[in-house]
């Protein structure tokens, strides 16, 4: 039996189709579908809420298989639900890695029974991310992998980088890339400047990230294909980025919450929740970052979601991993750090975390059109609070965002037109 429901009163925003507006949403047996000639569909009442397409985070760490003790794909998904996304693209470095078919649909297979939102796997560019030989990328598609990566590395051979590329174009598979030489970085714990030197700390100089963005253009206007750049950190590779897309080169980026939000001055607390790679960068960066989403150079926002135990993170501030958790934290923090401040329209910020990522992935996902999946994102941008840590769902611990206090946040999630996850009582997971 067809099971028609209509969210009424919400103010939809849906950056993908220009929409604005005051308007009906109905979802049929999991996919939106036209309304208007329903007579006795269910209804809810969203007045007073913004009601978007369900929110994508590109880069997200799920640790399974592998280091189940910080993230499961259980725990993982149930926190990507409360954050207010819908999908999540996971990355490869898992234990075993990402590299073959047999972890993908064991992945696939883990997020199927277990997941609360969808999974959408990634592939390592190379063989154990060692950036030495090409990993079996027809395989890796076959076995439904979305993009390939090698996350955390970055392959340094520049002839090697070239032909992954080259045939990723060929299996219709973008390349999301952490650019960093390897040298220039080397020892590194906190962002090359003032704060480095005060604190007497290794500093990761951000020529080691525009370099390789730079590497990285070239080899995508050889190829004519799609390098997404990740959690871009400086002002000089924000310009690079800015001039390549100018030029017509299939280049994009993305920006975190935490280098949105913060700066190397925190690392004064000697705080590791604050450790990070990239690291946080001066305000100076901070400011690039900001008019880089502002004029359309970042047109993704994603959490580079990296959970560790407490144990791991409870040492000195050099020998600490590198990575915090974002997925319950992202959607408050740029409410209030870019929307409410200005920078970015309601439609803006909704884009970064819709259509800017299905664009790249290239899948028919951020959008609210008849006949996709019903993946909504219901927000509240007034509401006001505080984070605490204590109540997440993630199964770590490590936010620098501990008592941040905000305005504006998710409040429920829906996916294939099923409520995961919700604050509002009319509105029940």
């Amino acid at each position: 039996m067809s099971h028609q429901v209509i969210y009424r009163g919400a103010r939809v925003v849906d950056p993908s189709r220009k929409i604005d507006d005051v308007m009906d949403i109905g979802v049929e047996n999991g996919v939106f579908a036209d309304p208007s000639a329903w007579k006795d569909a269910e209804i809810v009442d969203l007045s007073g809420y913004v009601l978007a397409p369900g929110f994508i985070d590109m880069h997200v760490h799920l640790r399974q298989p592998g280091k189940t003790g910080a993230e499961t794909i259980h725990t993982g998904t149930r926190a990507a639900a409360a954050g207010g996304f819908t999908a999540v693209v996971s990355m490869p470095n898992t234990s075993p890695c990402a590299d073959n078919p047999g972890t993908i649909h064991s992945i696939r297979t883990y997020a199927e029974s277990e997941g609360a939102v969808k999974v959408l796997p990634c592939g390592a560019m190379t063989k154990n991310l060692e950036g030495q030989e090409m990993s079996g990328i027809g395989g890796l598609k076959a076995a439904g992998v979305v993009a390939l990566s090698d996350d955390g590395k970055c392959i340094q051979n520049h002839e090697l980088m070239r032909h992954v590329i080259e045939y990723s174009r060929t299996f219709s598979l973008p390349i999301l890339d952490h650019c960093e030489d390897s040298i220039l970085a080397s020892g590194g714990v906190m962002h090359e400047g003032h704060w480095s030197v005060f604190l007497g700390m290794k500093g990761i100089s951000p020529a080691s990230e525009e370099l390789m963005v730079v590497r990285d253009i070239i080899l995508a206007r050889m190829a004519d294909w799609k390098v997404h750049i990740q959690h871009i950190s400086c002002r000089n590779a924000i310009e690079s980025v800015r001039r390549a897309r100018k030029e017509g080169i299939r280049v994009s980026a993305e920006a975190t919450p935490h280098h949105i939000a913060l700066t190397d001055e925190e690392i004064k607390k000697f705080d590791s929740n604050y450790k990070m790679n990239p690291p946080l960068r001066s305000e100076e960066d901070r400011k690039a970052l900001l008019e880089g989403l502002r004029d359309g150079t970042i047109t993704v926002i994603a959490t580079d979601h990296a959970p560790h135990t407490e144990t791991d993170k409870t040492v000195e501030f050099d020998y600490a991993p590198f990575g915090i958790i974002g997925l319950e934290t992202a959607v408050n923090i740029c409410f209030t750090e870019l929307y409410h401040t200005g920078i970015l329209t309601l439609s803006d910020l909704i884009s970064k975390f819709t259509k800017g990522p299905a664009d790249v992935l290239g899948l028919p996902l951020g959008s609210l059109e008849i006949g996709h999946a019903a993946d909504i994102t219901v927000l509240e941008p007034e509401a006001k609070g505080v984070v605490d840590s204590s109540d997440f769902l993630s199964k770590s611990r490590n936010t620098p965002f501990n008592g941040y206090q905000y305005t504006g946040r998710a409040v429920a999630t829906i996916v294939n037109g099923k409520c995961v996850f919700s604050r509002i009582a009319k509105l029940s997971a």
